[in-house]
């Protein structure tokens, strides 16, 4: 039976974008583990090259840059010629920049959502229109606890999920009436390369004690304060296997405790400024 065919009666297929290293690497194998398809994406594939014949005739290596648009569409097009569909895009690719939000250079800034938003697109882009013509499927889209709230020295990296967040809250309502599910996944610390492969923007002193403090805690975390890209990317699987995903999946009980101590302080907003925010209508608003 050939690929094409094997594909519309066995597994998934998996278009996987970053998935030469840390959880993309991990849902990768994952995926492929059980059984599914998995085109998977970077633009380094030597670390991918090896697996080829642990799995053959189920992994297809992009090599590609999500930054280039024309190549990501032509790496869609030879996925859906080798699988026949595809029922996961994991949007996983992306990097982090480190530095005060003034100390970040239009460059540097313009650079992390090149990949980190505009890369994401390029791949929504090149993906959507076979998930819609099926009327199935599910996207994973790569956010972050930071996607949710956010320290020192992360304010460019947190703009970036941020975003990714705001397009994937409509994204999800759009693609709902047509079959298609989104959920954004939100990790904590992972014990992956994520940290030793940022960016760093230029110092500026009087951030010292705010950016640099936390650079310092974040080198200090014991290695039991990340959570294991295995176990994440078997989390995702759930998330994929599960009838009625949520819109957002946080993964760590750090990630978790972070985002409920940044949702409970906007609630005390709310409530502290009620009068304020409710005396600007013209009319009461029905509760």
């Amino acid at each position: 039976m050939s690929i094409k065919a094997e594909s519309m009666t066995t597994g998934r297929s998996w278009f996987v974008t970053g998935g030469s290293s840390g959880i993309g690497r991990e849902l990768t194998l994952a995926a492929l583990d059980r059984g599914d398809r998995v085109a998977a994406v970077a633009r380094n594939v030597a670390d991918l090259a090896g697996l080829a014949g642990r799995f053959p005739g189920r992994l297809l290596v992009l090599g590609l840059d999500i930054r280039d648009e024309a190549a990501v569409r032509g790496g869609v097009d030879r996925a859906v010629a080798e699988f026949g569909r595809l029922d996961v895009v994991a949007n996983n690719a992306g990097y982090g920049l480190f530095g005060a939000v003034e100390e970040a250079s239009d460059a540097q800034a313009r650079a992390v959502f090149d990949t980190n938003v505009f890369g994401l697109l390029n791949v929504l882009r090149a993906t959507l229109p076979v998930l819609r013509a099926q009327r199935s499927g599910h996207v994973l889209q790569g956010s972050s606890v930071y996607g949710q709230t956010a320290h020192p020295g992360v304010g460019l990296l947190a703009a970036t999920k941020y975003a990714v967040e705001g397009l994937s809250d409509a994204l999800a309502a759009e693609l709902a009436p047509l079959g298609v599910k989104v959920t954004l996944i939100e990790p904590g610390y992972t014990a992956t390369a994520f940290l030793s492969n940022l960016a760093f923007a230029e110092p500026v002193p009087d951030y010292d004690p705010t950016v640099r403090a936390v650079q310092r805690s974040l080198g200090e975390l014991p290695a039991e304060a990340f959570a294991d890209p295995a176990r994440v990317a078997r989390a995702m699987l759930a998330a994929v296997d599960a009838e009625h995903p949520p819109l957002r999946l946080a993964l760590g009980g750090q990630a978790e405790g972070d985002m409920r101590a940044s949702l409970a302080a906007r609630l005390r907003d709310l409530d502290e400024w009620a009068d304020v925010t409710r005396g600007v209508d013209r009319a009461p608003v029905p509760s």
